[in-house]
């Protein structure tokens, strides 16, 4: 048996996509804070643990599905599936190991509904939306449910039921993603092309995928508003989901009606600062709700 070297527990965790999974992470401690009760330490340990292992478990069957096409795009062609540094029995194993544990703690520490909206992301992501991938543009509302998906397990997590407030929640980051990976798309088009992936750019032009950024855009904005009527955000989280939902729908308008260069980036990027910038709102929002300020 050979033993496990540095270089390939690095391989192993680049499976994982721990930067997807630390921001998964970020939204599961978002539903945690807006939940109504309270949550015991260890519960909150195992809620993070079972969600860290159950995004990667799902991201590492996406690199083992995706190992062929990944090799025609720039950003993928090196990672450890393509260039064959991991085998795809090894890397097999390693997703369901992790998908294992991963339920078994949330069933066992926290409870059985968010080890199941776990097991949920990991089917969609997995075994729907990544096969999609090559076959229809609209695979990406499909995987906006699974990444969605984190912020439930963190409201379920402490309350244990879905409550339309969740639900508005798992809203705002469904609606998010949409006009976040059209920027990716259009800024990658050729690549997508090449790998045979079905994204709006390439199947239905670029002036159409703008269009959608700009619909999903407005969806977004009223999503946000929709948590201060579910009373989760007050005065200042409104400053904050105006402010950021004025300047987000502005920078959608420009890429439709300007020639404007490098725009899907600068678009891309925004979209990176937005959403961190609405959850910091809701959280300090939170605080001064129980100071009183």
């Amino acid at each position: 048996m050979s033993i496990l070297t540095i270089s390939t527990i690095k391989n192993y965790i680049e499976l994982t996509k721990p930067r997807i999974a630390f921001f998964c992470l970020i939204m599961t401690a978002g539903g945690v804070i807006l939940a109504s009760d309270k949550i015991s330490i260890l519960s909150l340990i195992m809620t993070f643990i079972g969600t860290a292992l159950s995004v990667a478990s799902a991201n590492t069957f996406n690199m083992v599905y995706e190992r062929h096409t990944d090799q025609f795009m720039k950003r993928t062609q090196f990672r450890p599936m393509v260039v064959g540094k991991i085998k795809v029995k090894h890397a097999l194993i390693f997703a369901c190991v992790l998908a294992v544990v991963s339920l078994t703690l949330l069933v066992y520490f926290v409870n059985i509904l968010t080890a199941v909206l776990a097991f949920a992301a990991i089917v969609f992501y997995a075994a729907i939306y990544t096969p999609l991938k090559v076959k229809t543009p609209l695979a990406l509302v499909i995987g906006a449910v699974p990444g969605a998906i984190p912020p439930l397990l963190g409201w379920t997590a402490v309350d244990n039921k879905v409550t339309p407030a969740a639900l508005a929640l798992f809203g705002v980051l469904f609606a998010w993603q949409m006009p976040h990976f059209i920027a990716i798309a259009i800024y990658h088009k050729a690549d997508y092309a090449k790998a045979g992936i079905q994204v709006v750019p390439v199947v239905r032009g670029e002036r159409a995928a703008k269009i959608q950024a700009l619909l999903w855009t407005i969806c977004l904005v009223l999503m946000s508003m929709l948590l201060i009527y579910f009373k989760l955000g007050g005065y200042i989280y409104a400053f904050f989901a105006v402010t950021l939902g004025f300047w987000f729908l502005y920078l959608s308008l420009v890429g439709l009606f300007r020639v404007t260069p490098n725009w899907p980036r600068k678009f891309f990027i925004a979209s990176l600062i937005y959403l961190p910038a609405l959850v910091l709102g809701l959280i300090i929002d939170r605080c001064a709700s129980f100071l009183k300020f």
